[in-house]
């Protein structure tokens, strides 16, 4: 057997937890240097300060390290959205949105994981399920809570919506990497509450046409 594939110790208590912050913290901050395909296990060990072993006790490979780790970074709890308004809301998830969008290892990482994904099955599965459980995690709350207030109706397309919210932000930050200010901020929660409620709601899915 190879060290590359040592078991997880029996007693979980043998992971101390500092150790893993500090590997997962090294991870980063190597996979925003180099990007995926350059990463190797030596290289977060020596940044992290830890033995190659340290790491291998906790997973088995860079795709299993990789993974876990983007998976915990982005699984973070979005703030309580119940401001009372719609546009309160997104005025809030645009600011928590934008933060982590702009922080310099995000603004990295994230173009490089969507490139590797396009190569890797693996990755672009893990990455979709991180996607398609955050926007039911955004069109669960906010949308949910603009249903109830009446701001938007009980029909209204979660997934359009949701779309409509993070779409411009993240094209701006992670595509075209425009720096933001208040103002565009401000204009931004007003145009997307507008295009929520235009007509009462957002378009709804077109019904398939009948053949025949």
């Amino acid at each position: 057997m190879t060290s590359d594939k040592r078991r997880a110790p029996a007693g979980a208590a043998v992971l101390r937890g500092d150790i893993t912050r500090a590997i997962r913290r090294a991870l980063m901050q190597e996979l925003a240097a180099v990007g995926y395909g350059r990463l190797s296990i030596e290289a977060v060990a020596r940044r992290a300060g830890v033995s190659k072993t340290a790491i291998y006790r906790r997973w088995s490979s860079k795709l299993d390290l990789v993974i876990e780790t983007v998976v915990a970074a982005a699984g973070s709890k979005l703030p309580a959205l119940d401001t009372g308004s719609l546009r309160g809301d997104l005025t809030l998830l645009f600011q928590v949105v934008a933060h982590a969008l702009s922080h310099p290892l995000a603004s990295q990482i994230i173009p490089d994981l969507l490139a590797e994904a396009a190569r890797n099955p693996t990755i672009d599965e893990t990455l979709q399920q991180l996607l398609r459980a955050k926007q039911q995690e955004i069109g669960g709350r906010l949308i949910g809570l603009a249903v109830e207030r009446g701001e938007l109706p009980a029909d209204t397309d979660a997934d359009a919506a949701v779309d409509l919210i993070v779409g411009p932000l993240y094209w701006r930050l992670a595509i075209a990497r425009t720096p933001l200010t208040p103002t565009y901020l401000d204009l931004l929660v007003e145009s997307v509450a507008i295009g929520l409620t235009a007509n009462g709601t957002v378009p709804r899915p077109r019904a398939a046409p009948v053949s025949g």
